[in-house]
């Protein structure tokens, strides 16, 4: 440790200085990356061309493609209505293991048809009892649909809503946003599949944050899982942390020790020490 003795009167004097030297090193070092910086600053990833959003968002004209038909979900509230045998109306729950169980038919699979697949196969069961049955499916309520958002994100939890699920860029939203220690590039999905077994699906999310695709913020299926995961440089300062600093705990900088004979002596450490 170098020490320099000096009246108390020119301790901060000396302070200054030695500040003001540091800064002038490391600016011939530093002038490189802050010009990298700014010339990355002045560049934008979006590109210039967009078309620019109406004050009022403008009606579809013409023949409105339709959407795609609801499928049931567990816990959705069922009534079973037969035109000719109202005695047997009756409301049912979505179990959760996606079947239904009337006064007729104890078993049927109802999660993931269609209102029309599940009466077409409902008519069939209450045949081996009744003439001609005439059955009909109603909604009576919808069970909320549930995404989870986990990984490199600022709130990851579980998300719920009615109606429609979350798009990717929603999702993403609803857990505020990624880190900066994230890899937004490797955000994957996984989806629950045929037999319920998981699959992995990549995204396109760049896509959407830089402007260039607005397909690609895809709409996620119920109970999807959405991960975003840590950046390499992330992940070797996970690794830094936990097998060397956390037991070699290396230190480095210098220190001066000003006017060491007097009481009111000032020790100046760089920052890090």
């Amino acid at each position: 440790m170098a020490a320099i003795t000096l009246t108390n009167g020119r301790t901060t004097a000396l302070r200054n200085r030695l500040r003001a030297t540091a800064a002038w090193r490391m600016l011939p070092t530093a002038a490189p990356a802050l010009g990298a910086l700014a010339v990355l600053a002045a560049c934008s990833t979006v590109p210039g061309n967009l078309p620019e959003a109406p004050l009022v968002p403008v009606q579809a004209s013409g023949p409105v493609e339709p959407l795609p038909p609801y499928r049931i979900q567990v816990g959705d509230v069922l009534e079973i209505r037969l035109l000719l045998n109202p005695e047997l109306n009756e409301e049912v729950t979505v179990r959760p293991d996606g079947h239904i169980s009337t006064t007729v038919v104890p078993d049927e699979v109802a999660y993931g048809r269609t209102i029309e697949e599940l009466a077409t196969s409902l008519r069939r069961g209450y045949s081996h009892d009744l003439q001609n049955p005439r059955v009909s499916v109603v909604v009576k309520s919808f069970a909320p649909t549930r995404v989870y958002v986990g990984g490199e994100v600022n709130t990851p939890g579980e998300f719920i809503t009615v109606g429609p699920t979350l798009t990717l860029s929603q999702a993403l939203a609803r857990a505020g946003g990624s880190k900066l220690s994230s890899d937004d590039s490797r955000i994957f999905i996984i989806r629950r599949g045929a037999g319920d077994r998981p699959q992995f699906l990549s995204t396109r999310y760049q896509d959407v944050m830089h402007g260039n695709d607005p397909a690609a913020d895809v709409r996620l299926a119920p109970y999807d899982v959405v991960y975003v995961p840590k950046s390499g440089i992330a992940e070797v300062y996970k690794w830094y942390n936990q097998y060397i600093q956390q037991f070699a705990n290396p230190s480095f900088g210098f220190s001066y020790l000003v006017n060491p004979t007097d009481s009111t002596s000032t020790v100046i450490t760089p920052a890090g020490r």
